[in-house]
């Protein structure tokens, strides 16, 4: 994303051909791009032969011996966007199998369009609105001669410092510091982001028709910013936090800073003091009936007093609490993460829920009364590393199975569960969510039937095998250089 000047521009060698972006997303969540240059006229057959792909090249799409696969473009994603001095053609696409074998049970984008069809069955609509928390430093340097030496330390601890991050909003650095979880809403001389937000919400806006409801500075020093948009149905709602990412990280690239939307990228391995907030992308979540020739939100209950939710509301919240830890392999599925899942720095911990409490995993947001179009449900848990068409799938499927089995959640948390007691939580019966990868993996192993909704068994196994490579390759070794080498990118 560029800017005005470089807008729409067609050269001469291009003016009758144009170029097309097809975005498709791996396993692990990453949004790829594919590039082909075509005449004006054939551009029906992209969209009816497809792209071939080499899926072996993907991560957790196919082995080399059956690697042959298509890229059929999605027609409804089609815009056009700028990108560096041209003005392009950009597409979503869905993965299949070559030689028309059908979908690939591991296109990520099949989960989500799999578990919409499932719901409409029923004729049931599924909103969902992600809020997703990011990064964007004016530098990261990386000082590798020192990471030689400390690979030869055996305690490894003098790596911790490895990694610089530099913002002009710390002190020493910038002229008007924020001091280390102080950002939230921060008067305008300290916030070093407005126009930068103000560019991503309009390129948004403007080139892909979605629509930002509020831009603000987060909590923690450095750059923490969320800019948040309209819910929509659930794939949509996946293709636009993929979109989201994308655009910040290029407008970042314009102004020559860096988009990180690591869980934890501010953490001392050594003194939790010395952190400061990560990100999430809190999910909120609403089921929608439209047999009734009209939208009900199947959530709201007027008659509810505590928190105008329905008794399926309730039982969805159930089913959410009672899959907590094996949902915590997709929502949150780095080794990264688990810097972020600790107490004191606003990210939950425990499997409860409570209307307006942040120390709970489900929370009730009640802003407004007598509200049945804003009655949702927000699962706290999710951070930006997850690949959202699993990670939304994963939180609904979950959801669902509670109203099919009609799960209890307990009773209400209204009260700082951070500052409770371990024998008083105990008594609360208040879980908690795994504090490693390596413990919410294995709680998928044994927990991972409600998936079978949308999930193939197929995914689910590259899926583990994928991460249980990750923690091996991370090793023991969680310093702060360790952790940005893996998931700089994520």
């Amino acid at each position: 994303m560029n800017d005005a000047t470089m807008t729409g521009r067609i050269t001469a060698e291009s003016a009758d051909r144009d170029f097309m972006q097809i975005r498709y997303t791996d396993l692990i969540g990453k949004f790829l791009a594919k590039y082909i240059q075509i005449d004006k006229e054939l551009i029906q057959d992209v969209f009816r032969k497809g792209i071939g792909l080499d899926g072996s090249s993907v991560n957790g799409f196919s082995t080399i011996d059956e690697s042959d696969m298509m890229l059929f473009p999605d027609r409804k994603t089609l815009r056009k966007i700028p990108l560096s001095s041209y003005e392009i053609m950009t597409v979503i696409a869905d993965v299949y199998n070559g030689f028309d074998q059908g979908r690939s049970r591991k296109d990520p984008r099949s989960v989500s369009q799999t578990l919409e069809d499932h719901l409409a069955v029923s004729q049931i609509a599924c909103q969902i609105g992600a809020e997703v928390e990011c990064f964007v430093f004016d530098q990261i340097i990386f000082d590798m001669e020192k990471n030689s030496h400390a690979s030869n330390n055996i305690n490894g601890q003098n790596r911790a410092k490895d990694v610089s991050i530099l913002s002009s909003e710390q002190y020493g650095i910038g002229k008007y510091p924020i001091r280390k979880k102080s950002g939230y809403d921060v008067p305008t001389f300290q916030d070093s982001l407005i126009e930068f937000r103000f560019e991503v919400a309009n390129i948004l806006k403007q080139y892909y028709d979605i629509n930002v409801t509020n831009m603000n500075h987060e909590v923690a020093s450095s750059g923490q910013i969320e800019i948040n948009f309209m819910h929509d149905y659930l794939t949509q709602s996946a293709d636009n936090v993929q979109i989201y990412k994308d655009v910040v990280r290029n407008v970042a690239k314009k102004y020559n800073k860096i988009a990180n939307f690591m869980p934890k990228p501010i953490f001392d391995p050594l003194n939790n003091e010395n952190s400061d907030n990560g990100s999430g992308m809190h999910v909120s979540i609403s089921l929608w009936s439209k047999s009734t020739g009209k939208n009900e939100n199947l959530f709201y209950d007027e008659s509810d007093n505590y928190a105008e939710l329905s008794q399926t509301g309730r039982y969805f919240i159930g089913g959410i609490l009672d899959h907590a830890r094996s949902l915590s392999a997709i929502v949150t599925p780095t080794v990264n993460s688990y810097k972020r899942i600790i107490p004191g720095f606003e990210a939950p911990v425990y499997i409860a829920w409570a209307r307006g409490n942040r120390s709970a995993v489900v929370r009730l947001p009640v802003n407004e009364k007598k509200s049945s179009n804003s009655k949702r449900i927000e699962y706290r848990a999710p951070d930006p590393s997850a690949n959202p068409y699993l990670a939304f799938s994963a939180i609904v499927a979950a959801g669902l199975d509670g109203i099919n089995r009609k799960i209890e959640p307990g009773n209400p948390i209204s009260e700082d569960i951070y500052k409770m007691s371990d024998s008083r939580r105990k008594d609360l019966g208040i879980g908690v969510l795994p504090g490693s990868l390596e413990e919410a993996l294995s709680s998928l192993k044994s927990d991972s039937n409600y998936l079978n909704l949308c999930f193939h068994h197929d995914l689910i196994s590259t899926y583990t095998d994928l991460k249980t490579k990750e923690i091996v390759e991370i090793g023991n070794d969680e310093s702060v250089i360790n952790q940005f080498m893996f998931y700089y990118d994520v």
